[in-house]
């Protein structure tokens, strides 16, 4: 095979293999009411553990279709599944937009810099009072830490 051909097919064979959390999540959850051994089922019919098979399916509940980015992979979305609807859009939009991996997305969502290959450098803002308890409840509406938060709204306003 030569080399186009194969990598053609890498790109086929992990698209099915993204697809494929989808399908066994959101065919868990409807058999939810309908069939009652779905895990153990599941478990026997595509070789997968309990705990693998649960958190196929806790996403696939949590993050609607419409939400899901064919770009992104099924951990990317593991990673907002936690966040309301609206937020979810919001994170996986700005994931696709800058080409986050699902690490980038985390460390963004968890408020801490992305550490690979280099080092954080501390920031310390002095602010008065009432300014960080705005922020803070900004934060807190948006279901992020202060510190996810303000770099999120900072990496905004220097994208313009």
């Amino acid at each position: 095979m030569e080399l186009p051909a194969w990598c053609r097919l890498g790109t086929h064979v992990s698209m099915l293999g993204m697809a494929s959390a989808w399908w066994i999540g959101d065919w868990l959850v409807y058999g939810q009411d309908r069939h009652k051994d779905r895990y153990r089922r599941g478990m026997s019919e595509h070789s997968l553990d309990y705990q693998t098979l649960r958190n196929y399916a806790w996403v696939a509940r949590r993050v609607e279709h419409r939400r899901r980015r064919r770009s992104l992979s099924f951990q990317h979305h593991a990673e907002v599944a936690r966040l309301p609807g609206e937020q979810q859009t919001r994170w996986l939009a700005m994931a696709e937009e800058r080409a986050w991996s699902r690490n980038t997305l985390r460390h963004q969502l968890r408020g801490l810099p992305e550490t690979k290959g280099r080092t954080a450098s501390p920031l310390r803002l002095d602010v008065p009072a009432e300014h960080r308890g705005r922020w803070q409840q900004a934060a807190d509406e948006a279901g992020m830490s202060l510190t996810a938060w303000a770099i999120n709204r900072l990496d905004d306003a220097a994208h313009g």
